[in-house]
C-alpha cells in the first residue's frame, strides 16, 4: 500500500532514544526543555514562550482555558478543519461560529473571516490548509484592528513562512502537532507559543496541574520546603516528555531536508498531472510564501471523486479528503450556514500519497492510476443515456 502519510525514523532517532534510556528518566526534564528551545529557534521567538505539550489537541484545549471562553463567547474558525478545534472551542461553552473557504486552497480569506464576526467573536482561529500560508497576514492586521485575539492551528505548518515570518508567530497563540502523520513526528505530542509573556506563563502553569512551581529537584533549589505546592488554578498535565523530545529534536534538524524531500515530490505530481484536464491541482503559492507541503491535494468532477478513490485503493494507493465540513456535524448545532466553499470543496477534494518516504517511481506509480481512473471514471459517466 501507497499511503497518504508516513513518517521517516531511523539510527539517529534511535540513538537519540538510547541515550534517554541511559540516563534513565524518560520524563519530563532536560530534554524537553532543550528541544523547546530548538523550536524556538526554528521560528525565531524567544523560548520562554514555547511549551512541549503531549499533543496538539491539549494545546488547543489549554488554548480555550488560557484565553478563559466560556458561554458568550464566540470564535470564529473555518469549518474545512480538525474537529479538535472546534472540540476544544465547544467544550469551554463557546460557540464555534464557522466560516467559508476559498474552494481551492482551502483556507479562509479575510472577507471569509470578516464576514463571519459577531459582535461576541473573542478569538479567531485559522488553520494554514495542507502546509499553505493562506491569507494569515491579512488575518492577523484584521483581528489587531478588532482587538480580537487570533489562534493560528499550525498543525499542517511546521515549517511554513510568508517572507521571514514562521507560521504560528502571526497571532497571539499557535499550536503545532507531531503526531505520526506530520512532518515532524514525536510519535505523539505538539507545541504551544504564546506571544503575551502573561499567557505563556499562564499556559505553561496550567499545562501542569495549575501548579506555581515544579515539585521535585527544580523546586528544592528555591525552596526549603520543596515538597508543599501551591495551586494557582485548575489545570491538566500535559507536558512533554524527554522520550518523545529527543524523538523530535532529531526530527527538526532533519526538518530541512523532508521539506524539500516533499516540495520535489509536489512538484513532480504538478508536471505528472498538469496533462489531465478533468483534474485541478494545488494552486501555485503566491510569491514569498513557503509552504510544508503537509497535503497535495487534486480536484476533480464530484461526480467522479469517489469513485476515483475506490479505484485507487484497488491500485494499493490509499487517498483520503480532511477534512469534512465541520458546520454540518449535530455536535457543534448543525448551523444552517451557506459555505458555498467548504461545499464544493468537500465533494471535490482528493488527497494524494505525500511523504518523504515516497522515491519518485511511487509518484509516477499513484499518477499513472490516478489518470486511468479518472478517463475510465468520466468516460463511464458519458457513456451513460
Amino acid at each position: 500500500m501507497i499511503n497518504v502519510f508516513q513518517p521517516s525514523l531511523g539510527e539517529e532517532e534511535l540513538r537519540a532514544v538510547a541515550e534517554v534510556f541511559a540516563d534513565n528518566w524518560p520524563g519530563h526534564g532536560r530534554r524537553t526543555k532543550e528541544f523547546e528551545r530548538a523550536f524556538a529557534r526554528h521560528i525565531d521567538v524567544d523560548p520562554d514562550h514555547v511549551i512541549f505539550i503531549n499533543s496538539c489537541t491539549s494545546g488547543l484545549f489549554l488554548t480555550a482555558d488560557v484565553l478563559d471562553l466560556g458561554p458568550g463567547d464566540d470564535v470564529v474558525l473555518p469549518s474545512a478543519g480538525f474537529v479538535a478545534a472546534a472540540n476544544a472551542i465547544a467544550a469551554s461553552g463557546a460557540r464555534p461560529v464557522f466560516c467559508d473557504v476559498d474552494p481551492r486552497t482551502l483556507n479562509p480569506s479575510v472577507a471569509h473571516v470578516e464576514q463571519a464576526l459577531t459582535p461576541r467573536t473573542k478569538a479567531v482561529l485559522v488553520l494554514h490548509y495542507g502546509g499553505y500560508p493562506g491569507e494569515v497576514a491579512d488575518i492577523a492586521r484584521l483581528c489587531r484592528r478588532r482587538g480580537i485575539t487570533l489562534v493560528e492551528d499550525t498543525a499542517c505548518a511546521v515549517a511554513s513562512r510568508v517572507g521571514d515570518t514562521a507560521c504560528g508567530t502571526f497571532g497571539d497563540i499557535a499550536v503545532w502537532s507531531f503526531d505520526s502523520a506530520k512532518v515532524l513526528v514525536t510519535g505523539d505530542g505538539g507545541m504551544l507559543y504564546a506571544r503575551d509573556p502573561e499567557t505563556a506563563r499562564k499556559a505553561r502553569e496550567l499545562a501542569y496541574h495549575g501548579l506555581e512551581h515544579d515539585s521535585g529537584f527544580a523546586a528544592a533549589r528555591v525552596s526549603e520546603r520543596w515538597w508543599e505546592i501551591n495551586v494557582r488554578s485548575f489545570g491538566r498535565r500535559v507536558v512533554g516528555n524527554d522520550l518523545t523530545a529527543a524523538i523530535g529534536a532529531v526530527q527538526l534538524r532533519r526538518l530541512p531536508e523532508i521539506v524539500e524531500r516533499r516540495r520535489e515530490i509536489a512538484h513532480l505530481y504538478d508536471r505528472l498531472l498538469a496533462g489531465i484536464d478533468e483534474v485541478l491541482t494545488p494552486p501555485a503559492l503566491p510569491v514569498g510564501h513557503v509552504s510544508t507541503h503537509y497535503f497535495y491535494w487534486v480536484q476533480m468532477d464530484p461526480r467522479i471523486r469517489d469513485g476515483v478513490a475506490a479505484d485507487l485503493l484497488d491500485e494499493g494507493i490509499y487517498t483520503t479528503f480532511r477534512y469534512p465540513p465541520l458546520h454540518k456535524v449535530p455536535a457543534y448545532g448543525a448551523q444552517d450556514l451557506e459555505l458555498p466553499g467548504v461545499e464544493s470543496a468537500a465533494e471535490r477534494t482528493l488527497l494524494l500519497p505525500l511523504h518523504q518516504g515516497l522515491d519518485d517511481t511511487d509518484v509516477h506509480t499513484v499518477a499513472a492510476a490516478l489518470r486511468k481512473a479518472v478517463e475510465r471514471r468520466t468516460a463511464r459517466r458519458h457513456s451513460r443515456p
